[in-house]
């Protein structure tokens, strides 16, 4: 009977003790926050008040130089006879300035009497005159321009006027600093005064916090150490995977119920580790085959990826040529009138190769895999070189070249038109910035059982032998001293043909029965399955 009756009574002892040392603690540091808040606002309005009263003061001496520049403009003005009409144009710069001055001025005043209502009634009053100086201040420059622009005031009258505003401005202008000055410090007192009652506040309840500290530990915490360490010891036992141990379960309170769990919780760990062995052998299992997966879908991601760059890397560079058409030829056109809708059709000309090439990309950006997109379908050979022929030939002619096309056989290619036809020109264009000294550009055909062969042959200096493996590599040149671009011309040509499943090569020096000049030359051959009848 005892016993049941002891085990309510422990365990609503240590949970009143916990809370009654929270209570005590918790009061104190709030009660400590509000009184510091408290405190910090009052420092924190006084400060605000301060720094006005410093604002105030700068403007005071704006007001002074603005002041003194209005007095050197208008004594040289009297000075050197200046009409009534002349020194009020010079005068209104300043005058504008100084009224802005006073109205932000007396913007600050009213906030300053506002801000004195906490400081009484003596601050507020002391304001009250701030703004009659102001206002005095103001009649005196009003009454001093208007003598000023009196047309009729000879320059001693004129000196005068002058002379009365400065010796009755500088009194009043120093009374409202003064004026400042003791706002400040009475504003700066009340910080320190405030600052020594916080202090002494703080010291109050830094010793509170301390007593009631060692209050809490020694009659709450200290006793309970002991049991804590011993729970301690058992939790580093269990987190060694050591599952053996009995806390002893004598006192009843909430540390004894820790106890009594802590042996529950051992045992059921110890079973439960056989359990979760055998569930870590089946996951490592599942881990490593998700993991061949994985690595096998990143890859197939990866080639994707690999693929829509390289392209977009490649049209890119295809893209330009049609835009510097177009700006040359607005070029032209702005600067000789007479050749304008020459240049407005080579520009709708590169426009509409710049849509070819825009709707090129967008269906590789549809396809699933990044490939080319191709459309495929029954050209004459004839009218795809004539195309050809007439797009290039203004690059032709402004390069001063020849471009001259052999014998064209009477046969069909099944192909994407669009993208031979880009093939073709970038082939050329190469031979127009690499071969440009050799004055001319040959196209010739060749046509076998099932393949037509298109030759593009220049009069350059040729690809040097050591260079000719990767010319077809992407950002590849063929390494003559006028190379430009970044060399994706080539390496796109060999992607669109071999998706056209045909082949592309290159030859230099071209032999002396394929040359067309003295020159080492190069020829770039294409060749490209014939459709069947």
């Amino acid at each position: 009977m005892n016993v049941s009756a002891d085990k309510p009574k422990r365990h609503l002892l240590l949970k009143t003790r916990l809370g009654l040392g929270a209570v005590v603690l918790g009061s104190g540091t709030l009660l400590t926050a509000a009184i510091l808040y408290l405190g910090m606002q009052m420092v924190a309005s006084r400060l605000e008040t301060a720094l006005a009263s410093e604002m105030r003061m700068a403007r005071y001496a704006t007001l002074s130089t603005q002041i003194a520049t209005f007095l050197v403009i208008a004594t040289e003005s009297v000075q050197t006879g200046q009409t009534a009409a002349i020194r009020i144009d010079r005068l209104a710069p300043i005058q504008g300035q100084i009224g802005d001055t006073f109205g932000k001025l007396h913007a600050d005043v009213a906030d300053a009497v506002t801000a004195a209502q906490g400081f009484g009634i003596d601050e507020q009053s002391r304001y009250g005159t701030q703004s009659l100086g102001l206002a005095r201040m103001e009649a005196l420059l009003g009454n001093t321009l208007d003598g000023l622009a009196n047309p009729e005031a000879d320059q001693a009258r004129l000196r005068a006027h002058i002379d009365s505003f400065a010796s009755g401005f500088d009194p009043l202008l120093s009374q409202a600093v003064n004026t400042e000055i003791l706002f400040r410090n009475t504003i700066l007192s009340g910080i320190e005064e405030t600052r020594l009652t916080l202090t002494w506040i703080a010291l109050g309840f830094a010793a509170f916090a301390i007593l009631s500290t060692i209050w809490f530990y020694f009659w709450l915490i200290r006793p309970q150490f002991e049991r804590l360490d011993r729970l301690r010891g058992a939790a580093l036992q269990i987190g060694q995977a050591e599952f053996s141990l009995e806390l002893p379960t004598t006192q009843r309170d909430e540390i004894g119920q820790l106890y009594s769990e802590t042996n529950r919780m051992a045992a059921a760990l110890k079973q439960r580790q056989s359990e979760v062995e055998a569930e870590w052998a089946r996951l490592n299992e599942t881990i490593a085959r998700r993991t061949k997966e994985l690595s096998a879908a990143n890859k197939t991601l990866s080639k994707i990826d690999e693929n829509r760059r390289r392209f977009f890397a490649d049209i890119s560079h295809e893209l330009r040529t049609p835009l510097t058409v177009i700006m040359m030829e607005s070029q032209i056109g702005q600067q000789d009138k007479q050749s304008a809708p020459e240049a407005l059709q080579a520009i709708e000309t590169s426009a509409i190769k710049l849509n070819q090439r825009i709707d090129d990309l967008l269906r590789v950006a549809r396809s699933e895999n990044g490939e080319l997109a191709l459309e495929p379908q029954p050209v004459k050979l004839a009218d795809l070189l004539n195309t050809v022929a007439r797009d290039i030939q203004p690059d032709i002619d402004s390069a001063n070249m020849t471009l001259t096309i052999g014998p064209i056989p009477d046969c069909e290619l099944n192909c994407d038109p669009n993208w031979i036809r880009q093939v073709l020109l970038s082939l050329i264009r190469n031979a127009i910035r690499h071969a440009r000294d050799g004055k001319t550009v040959a196209m010739t055909t060749k046509l076998t059982a099932d393949t037509i062969e298109i030759s593009i042959v220049d009069n350059g200096p040729g690809v040097p032998v050591d260079a000719q493996g990767d010319i077809f590599g992407r950002f590849v040149q063929g390494g003559s001293a006028n190379s430009q671009g970044f060399g994706v011309g080539l390496a796109l040509a060999r992607w669109v043909i071999e998706a056209h499943r045909g082949a592309i090569s290159l030859t230099s020096p071209v032999p002396k029965d394929q040359a067309i000049g003295l020159s080492n030359g190069t020829n770039v051959c294409i060749r490209l399955p014939v459709a069947q009848a």
